[in-house]
């Protein structure tokens, strides 16, 4: 039996948005606009609270707060995946229902991921029981496969048991695992029956698209949208290779450091805003020293953030 899918309205790379926060530690839902905004105006999709949105530093209510303020004040939800997932079912219904609610295009969730060494009964057990609770014919749930973070490895047979019984609900994934034969395996298994794999670097991002996936949500979209966006516009293109080695290169600078504080300290500079510093406990801002050394070896590359 074949399963049609809605069509995607998702673009092909999404930004996991840095989250500005106030000098109290709250999000600042009016300058995460503008900055969700800039990232809209470079082709650049929103997958607010994710990792690198510090995401797990904030409450349910505060993520629930934070994604009504920006869709009433324009955000289009049809470019926007939420992260979601909690370790708590009750938290991870409620920030989902609510990202259904204001007809985001998909939602991005995390498996559970305090407990260690748990099985795959037990996580369809947990994506079950949050798909059920929640109801939604319109729910479009992308797990999100972090395994260097969570500890939890996404088996094929999990994910393919999850796409065979919610066929219309679990329609795809980010995969974060830096493994490069997994997501390769997940995009030969699943992407024929329409399932969409992104890549979780931009680093992969020809590698996915000519395997078969559909895009990235990266980091470093936060600070290179419209390079990483031309790329999976274009990627067909005799220049392709030449575009991917250059991704590499600015992505390469930023993996020295803390990468969010990194791209933090990159959007403060180049925004002349310095409250754009701020990262919540326990992560730490970069040294004076290392934010210097970041923005002179930017500076060699001619890096910009034209428009921010």
């Amino acid at each position: 039996m074949t399963i049609t899918l809605h069509p995607s309205t998702l673009p092909a790379v999404l930004s996991p948005v840095l989250t500005p926060f106030n000098q109290d530690g709250s999000p600042d839902a009016k300058k995460l606009l503008k900055q969700c905004q800039w990232l809209e105006a470079n082709g650049v999709g929103q997958a607010i609270f994710g990792t690198n949105s510090e995401a797990n530093s904030m409450s349910a209510p505060q993520k629930m707060g934070t994604l009504t303020a920006l869709v009433e004040g324009g955000l289009n939800p049809a470019h926007m995946m939420p992260g979601t997932g909690a370790t708590s079912i009750d938290a991870t219904v409620s920030m989902t229902r609510h990202a259904v609610q204001h007809k985001c295009a998909g939602v991005l969730m995390l498996p559970p991921f305090y407990y260690k060494d748990v099985t795959d009964d037990g996580l369809f057990a947990y994506f079950s029981e949050v798909i059920q609770k929640v109801g939604s014919a319109d729910l479009q749930v992308y797990i999100y496969n972090i395994p260097p973070v969570t500890k939890i490895n996404l088996s094929l047979s999990l994910l393919e048991r999850l796409t065979k019984e919610y066929p219309k609900t679990v329609v795809g994934m980010k995969d974060s695992s830096g493994d490069w034969a997994y997501t390769e395996s997940v995009i030969k298994l699943l992407a024929p029956s329409g399932f969409r794999v992104y890549a979780g670097s931009e680093v992969f991002l020809m590698r996915t698209l000519r395997a078969g996936g559909v895009g990235c949500i990266s980091a470093t979209a936060n600070v290179n949208p419209r390079a990483i966006a031309e790329l999976a516009k274009h990627w067909k293109e005799a220049d392709a290779d030449q575009r991917q080695q250059e991704l590499d290169q600015v992505r390469s600078i930023f993996a020295q450091y803390q990468m969010i504080a990194g791209m933090k300290t990159a959007v403060a500079h180049y925004s002349k805003d310095a409250e754009w510093l701020r990262v919540r406990p326990p992560l730490m801002q970069l040294s004076k020293e290392q934010q210097e050394k970041l923005l002179s070896e930017l500076e060699k590359i001619h890096f910009s953030m034209p428009g921010l």
